[in-house]
């Protein structure tokens, strides 16, 4: 039986665009990449050979265009696991619920999402300018607890061990880590070999949640040194960011397909970063254009 979906729990503007993105279905491409910084949506885009539309609402803005016909849209989704939560949850009800009468569609319409971001590296073979990959990618947010289903996505092996490596096992006022792995043959179609493959953990901040101290003391001052040195099944977690693993755990359950990308700006280890990183990042979205 077909699911209807009240105002209450799919909000949709008089205009018929979905609420937060501002976007109606017709206007949302099957190839999305999606960026943090609203100003890269028009970076990326200005190397569509033509636009449809522009559109921006709140942190959120979204250019649908072509590019060496490919439809693809660009969609900022702002910084965190919480407005994830937000971009994904709309973009699946653009694609898979119909707005005129709030019932899922008779047939599923799958989404191809690639992430283009910035992150700190973890390892030394990940210093500033290197190109990840997220195979893996673990939530400190704890965003994917909230949803069924979530056992069945995750690697709960692996969310075992680094509990057990981090010495948070039983800790109520520590997060539980969720594991997700992003989508295989985007991995190997997007990656190729000029990219590191690795594992990276999406935090719920930028400062103490990612071993960073300004004036608050951090309630576990070890914990980089341990996530550096963790090792499960020959992966390393290579990269520290804020939005992959809610990206690639609700893909999961969505059915849709995803993979996140992350040009290193920082390396935590060496103690160095480069904030000035634009020319680099302009390579990293021509690999994904090229290769979505």
């Amino acid at each position: 039986m077909k699911r209807y979906f009240s105002p209450s729990e799919l909000l949709i503007e008089p205009n018929g665009a979905v609420y937060h993105l501002g976007v109606k279905p017709e206007q949302l491409a099957d190839k999305i990449i999606l960026v943090g910084d609203p100003g890269r949506v028009p970076l990326v885009a200005s190397h569509f050979d033509e636009q449809e539309c522009d559109i921006s609402h709140r942190e959120f803005r979204t250019i649908t265009g072509t590019y060496k016909g490919k439809r693809i849209s660009v969609v900022s989704t702002g910084i965190g696991c919480d407005n994830i939560d937000i971009v994904m949850n709309e973009l699946d009800a653009l694609a898979n619920i119909d707005f005129a009468t709030r019932y899922e569609k008779e047939e599923f319409r799958r989404l191809e999402l690639v992430r283009i971001g910035t992150c700190g590296g973890l390892q030394p073979y990940t210093p500033v300018g290197t190109f990840i990959c997220s195979v893996k990618s673990v939530g400190f947010d704890g965003l994917l607890n909230f949803y069924a289903g979530r056992n069945e996505v995750c690697d709960l092996r692996m969310e075992r061990a680094l509990l057990n490596h981090l010495g948070w096992s039983g800790n109520i006022c520590q997060p539980a880590p969720y594991i997700v792995a992003a989508d295989e043959e985007l991995v190997e179609r997007i990656a190729t070999d000029d990219m590191v493959r690795g594992v990276t953990v999406a935090c719920g901040g930028f400062f103490g949640p990612q071993g960073r101290r300004l004036r608050i003391p951090l309630a576990d001052p070890h914990q980089n040194e341990k996530i550096v040195t963790f090792e499960h099944d020959g992966l390393q977690i290579t990269n520290f960011e804020m939005e992959s693993s809610a990206l690639a755990g609700l893909a999961a359950l969505l059915g849709h397909k995803a993979v996140t990308t992350c040009m290193v700006i920082a390396n935590r280890v060496a103690g160095v970063a480069d904030v000035n990183y634009n020319n680099k990042i302009e390579d990293l979205i021509q690999i994904v254009l090229d290769r979505i």
